[in-house]
């Protein structure tokens, strides 16, 4: 993450706001190599507040000089940000060549060309939500750099505006700014919460939190009571936000406040003296982590999206404790050797180049760049890396399953509403076929096709969300989930006969509590239960898993891919099922996998188009499976 560098001549150093920068670092970290720091996401939110902090102290204390111009800012800003996130990128693309399937390498390109031009945010806003981005998307991490390089634009010419014509406004126009752009942000974040994420005038407020804090809006902080009793405060405030946040949480928004002003009383607490909290992040190995903190924030998510693409560091995709500790060393030390021959001979006087120089060089390597992703584009991904068959298979990365799961009216994603769905769509009757109800996530979503197909005499009917467990309560459950849950078990059922509800999601160990309560709720109102059990899951997208191994001519190791926790999951499931439960339930594992899963679900068609979902050809398996069976009532 890129952050005003604290070595400016115009504003004294302090190393605890490199300490500061070590916090926010570590808290993405942990949350990308999925640790309990489940919030670490507001780790970019700090690096927000810190960046207006030292941006605003810096160019006004030029101004007041008399020594700001704007082509100054921008060519500190080039020398800052794109050395070391343009050899980043080159790097990226070679191994984007080697260990990403046509259609990623195709996304990828796209990715590249928003990152050169300062607008991933936009790219990933459009391709949904932060949480729900898929695939192999090596870039994602560049999002934050488009809404800090979008904010570096406009921000000084604000600054020059305001002095120019409304010299005496400067605090009203920041403190009405900031008021305006956390106003919007949290009236966004309840209906629109992509655009809130991602649109970086919703973010704005961040970073003129900053501001407020270096220009002196806020009270001065005087005492070493006072410091200690803020910079603990701020600090218990970020790790809060970092350890009990989650993808579920509304954010940005209200809870962006605590993480921001967690920071932002760290930053005024250093302003006028020295605290514990201000201590121990001025200490050196901690400041030092911050210095390098760009660096390593610009290689974690490149090494942790190609470990899960093909072993980049060793041969498993799948991440344990002690894999995941050697990729953040890994960043680190990347980020340190990154530091110090790329950030370090572009900055420091005596080895930097002049203006003339950094622009022939940067701007070179971008239209290199460039024209790669143009290339890439072109050629479609360079499919001919791949033999035809493994072309195939590999096509399935990018499939469309807006029919196989009905989409936007009987499956509900996080870009609709609940209003979307389509009760008489997907819960119509008098077919006078007996009334068959599947509810549940997008597990359940992908059961429609092969039931609807193989049971021609039934009338299946869907109810299903993303990340949605049918339970009747779920603390996981998102507002959609909530709607369509109190709409299934507090109306509908209460109201229509069913000859059978199919309970199905990609179940976790925590839900088997509430799903036992929602069984006996149902069947409490005379209604049969049928539980089907977790999906087969591969530890990335199965049609790279064989696209690969066809390459390779190892397809002896497409089971090693598959997940180990599901199937234990099933047995216990299973068990449940039969001694406490009484239900019937159906296990995918003992209908398919006979001894060993299927890869495919016919011809050159994979069982699954990712980790877990069924093609519509593999839930057709599954469905004559559980028909010849007779596990449905």
């Amino acid at each position: 993450m890129q952050v005003e560098e604290a070595t400016s001549p115009s504003i004294r150093y302090r190393p605890d706001v490199d300490g500061l920068r070590a916090v926010a670092v570590v808290l993405v970290l942990a949350r990308h190599f999925e640790t309990q720091a489940t919030g670490g996401y507001v780790g970019v939110d700090v690096f927000f507040v810190i960046s207006g902090y030292l941006i605003s102290a810096t160019i006004l204390a030029e101004m007041e000089s008399g020594r700001f111009t704007i082509s100054g800012f921008y060519e500190r800003r080039v020398r800052r940000i794109f050395p070391a996130m343009l050899v980043m990128m080159l790097v990226v693309t070679a191994l984007a060549y080697h260990y990403l399937l046509p259609l990623e390498v195709v996304a990828y390109a796209k990715s590249l060309l928003a990152a050169l031009l300062s607008g991933s945010n936009f790219l990933f806003w459009h391709q949904g939500g932060y949480f729900d981005q898929e695939g192999l998307k090596p870039l994602l991490h560049t999002w934050s750099l488009g809404v800090e390089e979008q904010f570096y634009i406009l921000f000084p010419v604000f600054l020059v505006s305001i002095r120019r014509w409304l010299p005496r406004r400067m605090r009203a126009a920041v403190l009405g700014t900031a008021t305006a752009s956390f106003i919007a942000a949290w009236v966004t974040v309840a209906s629109h919460p992509d655009a809130a994420f991602f649109f970086a005038p919703l973010r704005a407020w961040e970073f003129l939190m900053g501001t407020i804090v270096s220009q002196g809006y806020v009270p001065t902080l005087d005492g070493a009571v006072r410091r200690n009793l803020a910079s603990g405060t701020g600090l218990l405030l970020i790790l809060a936000a970092g350890w009990t946040y989650s993808s579920q949480t509304e954010f940005p928004g209200l809870a962006a406040v605590p993480p921001c002003l967690g920071a932002a009383l760290i930053l005024a607490a250093g302003e006028t003296g020295s605290s514990v909290v201000g201590r121990v992040l001025a200490w050196r190995p901690v400041a030092f982590l911050g210095l390098i903190s760009y660096s390593v924030y610009l290689w974690h998510w490149p090494l942790l999206v190609f470990q899960q693409a093909g072993g980049l560091v060793m041969h498993r995709t799948s991440l344990n404790r002690p894999l995941k500790f050697e990729l953040a060393l890994l960043s680190i030390m990347l980020g340190a050797l990154s530091w110090r021959f790329v950030e370090q001979p572009f900055r420091k006087r005596g080895t930097r180049p002049g203006p003339r120089r950094l622009f022939a060089i940067t701007g070179l390597t971008s239209l290199l760049l460039a024209i790669l992703a143009t290339g890439m584009l072109w050629a479609r991904g360079m499919p001919g890396r791949l033999p035809p068959d493994a072309q195939k298979v590999a096509s399935y990365i990018g499939y469309d399953t807006s029919s196989a799961f009905r989409v936007g009216t009987c499956f509900v994603t996080p870009e609709d509403s609940f209003a979307d769905f389509r009760p008489g769509e997907c819960l119509g009757q008098g077919t006078g076929k007996r009334p068959i109800l599947l509810a549940g996530d997008s597990h359940a979503a992908m059961l429609w096709t092969g039931l609807s197909t193989v049971f021609s005499d039934r009338d299946v009917m869907q109810v299903t969300g993303s990340d949605c467990a049918p339970l009747v309560t779920s603390a996981r459950a998102d507002r959609n989930c909530k709607q369509m849950m109190r709409f299934l078990y507090g109306d509908y059922l209460l109201h229509h006969q069913v000859g059978a509800l199919l309970l199905e999601a990609r179940w976790r160990a925590i839900d088997l509590q509430d799903l036992g309560a929602t069984i006996e709720y149902v069947r409490a109102r005379g209604i049969t239960v049928v539980v089907v059990g977790p999906a087969i899951e591969y530890d990335q997208a199965e049609p790279r898993v064989v696209a690969f191994a066809l390459r390779d001519g190892s397809v002896n190791t497409i089971a090693a891919h598959q997940m180990p926790a599901p199937r234990a999951l099933d047995r216990e499931m299973g068990e449940l099922a039969r001694s406490r439960w009484h239900v019937p339930y159906i296990s995918i594992y003992d209908d398919l996998c006979r001894p060993t899963c299927p890869v495919f679900a016919q011809a050159s068609v994979p069982l699954l188009f990712d980790g877990s979902h069924m093609t519509a050809e593999g839930s057709v398996l599954l469905a004559k499976a559980i028909r010849a069976n007779g596990q449905l009532p």
